[in-house]
Formats: structure tokens, C-alpha cells, sequence
């Protein structure tokens, strides 16, 4: 049997050991648990108000325990700005192996309680910020509460740079062809067409789409399918609204200022279309990867969950 708190030193010693070897005090100082949920706390909380908080003691004692380590380490962790306590590399370092030990913990203790194997870790995901709002959100309300030990960062971007740079491990993104460097699933296919609220449709002849009030993605998306299609059917069109994200375009056509051609996954409550699917402009909603990703529990279990989640009639 464990004596309590045994366990958390055990499941730290991996990550206690990777640790030292970054450190190079004269003292040889060996950091123990308490020692790394102080340097975590005070990164996460960027004070020593919020550190004690978060620790359970009081100003006083986090002040003091951290004047110790740094001498203790012969090395600065914080530093002492307006900001508040900024860490140092080497506390940004002991803070994330830190984070990571405590994931594991949490893991351990969610395997014992439900005596089997548990998903754990963290997935960085990207998307779009309309993907995310109409489709992704839903989905992971669905099948998250099954994984609580799976952490998941969320990065809302247009490109696949993120994947590329390794800055994530999935991707969510609307295209027709998806970079060859890359492996994954088409979910469905996504058309787009003209739409207005109703509001605006009776304030307005809606039959004559030239004469409307147009609204746009900006040039950060200049190769939308709807711009260039705009520009091959309205050349003469100028758009009064542009908008860096389809997301914020939809929320100005349902405020009535205007149309503008939308997916379908947007095209909800409040909004009418005014024309049939833009024939020829069409896209398709792709979930991705990079291959070595695939020898990745965490990733693979999500991945397979959002294909299954995401699949669109």
C-alpha cells in the first residue's frame, strides 16, 4: 500500500530527474515536488497574491520559499516587474515538465478511480474561428466529458502553416486540396451560397445581387471561393464591409448591413439564401494530421472522435 502522498513523488521522479540536468548550481540542490508546485503556481499566476491562491498559504510564505530556491539553485527564476513575477528560461522550463508530471497525475488518478486505461496528454488543434463556432464546438461537447484526462489546445488560424511548423498536431480546414505532406480524412463537401436576414430581404429587390449591399472577406483571404467567385460573376461589385474571418462576415449579415455568400454550416436561424450553391466553388472540409502524429494515442483517439463527430450530411 502507498503511503499517502507516495505517489506523487513517484510518478515525478522521471520528470524531477529530466529537470536537474538543466540545472548547474554549485550547491547540487535537488528540487523536490513542493519546490515545482511553487515555481508553477507563481508561472501560472504571475503574482505572488494569485501563487498563494492557488497554493493555499499565505503572500508571505510564497515570498519566502521562493527567495529560498533561488538560493538553494544559485540561480534566478523570477523576475520583479510591474507586470508582476515574469519567469525566467529556466522557471519556464521547471514550470512545463512541471505541468506535464501533474497531467500524468491526474491521468493516474482518473485510471485508478475508473479502473482501466485512460487517454491522456495534450492535442494541439487549429481551425478556423467559423469552423470552430458552428462545428467543432458541438462536437466536442459531445465526446469530451468520455476523456477527462485529455487536454486540448485550441489555435484559430486560415493556413496550414500551424501543422507544418508543428505549432499543432490536428487541423479542421476548408480546401480542395489539402498539402500532400499531410494525411487525413475528407469529412464532407461545403457549398456556398448568397444570403441575407430577412430584414434586410424586405428592405431591398433581392432578385438584383449587384445592387446589394456586399460584405467580404479582407484581403487576408484572397483566395476565398466566395471572392473569387464575386469577382468572376460581380466584377463591378465593391464590397462596403470587409472582414478578417467568414465568422465575423455571417454576424454582419445577420445584423441586416448587407449579403454576402456563406457556407453552409453558417447559414442557420435568422439568415435566408438568395441564390442556389455557387456552382464550381465549392469546397470541402478536411480533418489532418502530420504522419508521425499518428504513433500518438492522444492524437489518434481525437482524431478518430472528430471524424466519427464531424461527419455532415
Amino acid at each position: 500500500m502507498l503511503i499517502p502522498g507516495t505517489h506523487y513523488r513517484l510518478a515525478f521522479t522521471q520528470s524531477v530527474l529530466a529537470l536537474l540536468q538543466v540545472i548547474n548550481a554549485p550547491t547540487h540542490y535537488r528540487l523536490d515536488y513542493p519546490d515545482l508546485s511553487l515555481i508553477l503556481a507563481l508561472v501560472r499566476g504571475g503574482s505572488l497574491a494569485r501563487a498563494s491562491a492557488l497554493l493555499k498559504v499565505d503572500v508571505s510564505t510564497v515570498f519566502r520559499a521562493v527567495r529560498r530556491l533561488e538560493a538553494a539553485l544559485g540561480q534566478q527564476l523570477f523576475e520583479k516587474s510591474g507586470a508582476g513575477y515574469l519567469p525566467t528560461t529556466l522557471a519556464q522550463t521547471l514550470a512545463e515538465q512541471a505541468e506535464r508530471a501533474e497531467q500524468a497525475l491526474e491521468a493516474a488518478r482518473i485510471g485508478a478511480e475508473q479502473g482501466g486505461e485512460v487517454i491522456s496528454g495534450t492535442v494541439r488543434l487549429t481551425c478556423t474561428d467559423s469552423v470552430l463556432q458552428s462545428l467543432l464546438l458541438p462536437a466536442l461537447a459531445r465526446f469530451m466529458p468520455s476523456y477527462p484526462a485529455l487536454t486540448i489546445e485550441l489555435c484559430t488560424s486560415n493556413d496550414f502553416a500551424n501543422l507544418s511548423r508543428r505549432d499543432a498536431d490536428i487541423a479542421l480546414r476548408l480546401t480542395r486540396t489539402p498539402p500532400e505532406h499531410l494525411v487525413g480524412r475528407r469529412l464532407a463537401d461545403i457549398s456556398y451560397r448568397v444570403c441575407a436576414s430577412a430584414a434586410y430581404v424586405q428592405s431591398v429587390d433581392s432578385h438584383d445581387l449587384a445592387a446589394l449591399t456586399w460584405i467580404a472577406p479582407d484581403d487576408f483571404l484572397p483566395d476565398h471561393p466566395t471572392v473569387a467567385w464575386r469577382r468572376q460573376q460581380l466584377p463591378g461589385v465593391t464590397p462596403s464591409y470587409r472582414c478578417n474571418s467568414m465568422l465575423s462576415v455571417t454576424e454582419l449579415v445577420r445584423a441586416g448591413l448587407g449579403v454576402a455568400a456563406l457556407p453552409d454550416f453558417l447559414i442557420g436561424d435568422g439568415l435566408q439564401p438568395l441564390t442556389e450553391p455557387l456552382h464550381g466553388y465549392d469546397t470541402a472540409l478536411w480533418l489532418l494530421t502530420r504522419p508521425d502524429c499518428r504513433a500518438l494515442r492522444s492524437v489518434v483517439t481525437l482524431f478518430d472522435e472528430l471524424g466519427l463527430a464531424l461527419k455532415l450530411p
